[in-house]
C-alpha cells in the first residue's frame, strides 16, 4: 500500500495547492482571476510532476508520462488554458468574488483540464508503450535444456486430456529430435483422475495441485517449472490447434520475448464461432482492460501465449492473480518491464469442453482487474535488477521506465 498512500498524498496536496493558491491570489491578493489560477497551477503542476517522479512512479510504466519532457509540458500547457478558461468564464462578469464561488469555479476548471490530461495520457503511454514492444531485441539465447515446454492447466478434464496429450504429441513430437519438448499437464485440484489420467497419456510431467486455485495459479506452476527455451501455455480444450504453437515458437526464437496469440487480429479465423454471450463477455472484458494497461491490445484473454524462458521467470515469479484475470496481469508485467511483446492471429475452435462460464467468470475477471491495479499501485510488483534474470539486463529497457 506504500505506493498508493504515495498517490493520493501527492495529488492531495498538488490539488489543495491548487485550490488554496487560486483562492489567495484572486479573493485575498486582488490578481486578476486568469493570471492567478494561472500561477497556482504552474505551482500545483511544478508538486505533482516532482512528487510523483520521485515518491510515486519509481518503478511504473506510467513514469514515462513524465520522462517525455516534450509531451508532457504541450500537455500541461493546454490543460492549463483550458482550466484558466473555464475559471475565468465562471468568475468573469461576477463582481466581489466569494470564497465558495471560487472554489466551486475552480472544481470545475479543475475537472476538464483532468479530463483532458487523462485523454492525452492514454494516447502518449499507447505510444511509449507499443514503442517498447514493436520490436525484437538482441538478447543472448534463453536458458533452457529443451527447445520448448508446452504447459497445459487442467480441471476435470478426466475424460478428456488423453485425447489432448495425444493431439499435441501428433503435432509438436518431431521437435523431440529437433531441440527438445516437454509436455507439461498442470491438474488444477481436480476431483476426478485428470492427473492420473494425463500421466497415462504420455505427458512428460503432470503437476498436482493440492486444491482447485484456478487458471492463473495452475499456469504459474506449469511455467515456473518449464525445462524449455520457449514456454507456452494453451488450454486444455485445445481452442487452438497445437501446429499453431509452431508458429509462436519461430517468433520466439526470432527475438520477441512474449508473443500472444489474438482472437481480434484481423487474420484471425473462427472454425467454430463463439456463443454470443461468451463473446459479448470477452467484448465488455477487453474495453475494461484499459483500467490496467496502457497498450490498448486487441485480445488479452487469448489462450494461446508463449514466452522466452527468463521471461516467463521473471513474469510468473511476480504474478499473483489465480483466476482468468492472469492473462491481464501477464500483459501488466509485459508492460512495466519494457518487455517486447508481439500479436500474431490465430485460428479458433470454440469447444464445447470449456469449463469457464461467461458470467461467473466474467465477473470474477473484473474483479480482479481492480486487484491488479491495486497491487501496482501498492508497489506489489516492485523488484530490483538482482531479481531481473541476467539474460535479460537491459539499461535502456527493463527497469528503466
Amino acid at each position: 500500500m506504500r505506493l498508493l498512500r504515495r498517490f493520493v498524498a501527492v495529488g492531495v496536496v498538488a490539488t489543495v495547492l491548487d485550490v488554496g493558491a487560486a483562492v489567495v491570489l484572486v479573493a485575498v491578493v486582488g490578481w486578476h482571476p486568469a493570471l492567478g489560477d494561472a500561477v497556482a497551477i504552474l505551482v500545483a503542476t511544478a508538486v505533482s510532476a516532482s512528487g510523483h517522479l520521485r515518491f510515486t512512479f519509481a518503478d511504473e510504466p506510467a513514469r514515462r508520462w513524465f520522462a517525455n519532457a516534450p509531451r508532457y509540458l504541450a500537455t500541461a500547457f493546454l490543460a492549463l488554458a483550458v482550466d484558466v478558461g473555464v475559471f475565468w468564464a465562471l468568475t468573469a462578469r461576477r463582481e466581489g468574488l466569494a470564497v465558495l464561488w471560487l472554489v466551486a469555479a475552480k472544481s470545475v476548471s479543475l475537472t476538464a483540464a483532468f479530463s483532458i490530461r487523462s485523454v492525452l495520457f492514454r494516447r502518449t503511454m499507447f505510444s511509449a508503450v507499443r514503442a517498447d514492444q514493436g520490436s525484437p531485441l538482441s538478447r543472448p539465447p534463453a536458458p533452457g535444456a529443451l527447445r520448448l515446454s508446452l504447459v497445459i492447466p487442467a480441471f476435470r478434464e478426466e475424460d478428456g486430456i488423453a485425447s489432448t496429450v495425444a493431439r499435441v504429441e501428433a503435432s509438436l513430437g518431431h521437435l523431440r529430435s529437433e531441440g527438445g519438448l516437454e509436455i507439461v499437464v498442470v491438474d488444477d485440484g481436480s476431483p476426478d483422475r485428470t492427473a492420473e489420467a494425463a500421466e497415462a497419456a504420455g505427458a512428460d510431467r503432470v503437476i498436482r495441485l493440492e486444491r482447485n486455485s484456478g487458471k492463473g495459479a495452475a499456469v504459474r506452476a506449469g511455467m515456473l517449472s518449464a525445462q524449455g527455451r520457449c514456454v507456452v501455455f494453451t488450454d486444455a480444450d485445445l481452442s487452438y490447434s497445437p501446429d499453431q504453437v509452431l508458429g509462436l515458437l519461430a517468433e520466439i526464437e526470432a527475438g520477441w520475448d512474449v508473443v500472444v496469440g489474438s482472437r481480434r487480429h484481423t487474420d484471425t479465423r473462427a472454425l467454430v464461432a463463439a456463443r454470443r454471450l461468451r463473446e459479448l463477455g470477452g467484448r465488455v472484458v477487453n474495453a475494461l482492460t484499459s483500467l490496467v494497461l496502457l497498450g490498448q491490445y486487441r485480445d488479452t484473454q487469448c489462450g494461446l501465449k508463449a514466452f522466452r524462458s527468463d521471461v516467463a521467470k521473471l513474469i510468473f515469479s511476480l504474478a499473483r492473480i489465480d483466476g482468468f484475470a492472469m492473462d491481464v496481469e501477464v500483459f501488466h508485467l509485459a508492460e512495466r518491464y519494457r518487455l517486447t511483446l508481439r500479436e500474431v492471429p490465430v485460428e479458433v475452435v470454440n469447444s464445447t469442453r470449456s469449463t469457464v462460464h461467461v458470467v461467473r467468470d466474467t465477473w470474477r475477471l473484473v474483479r480482479d482487474l481492480f486487484r491488479i491495479r491495486r497491487i501496482g499501485r501498492g508497489g506489489g510488483y516492485e523488484t530490483s535488477a538482482a531479481d531481473v534474470p541476467p539474460t535479460l539486463v537491459d539499461p535502456h529497457r527493463v527497469l528503466s521506465n
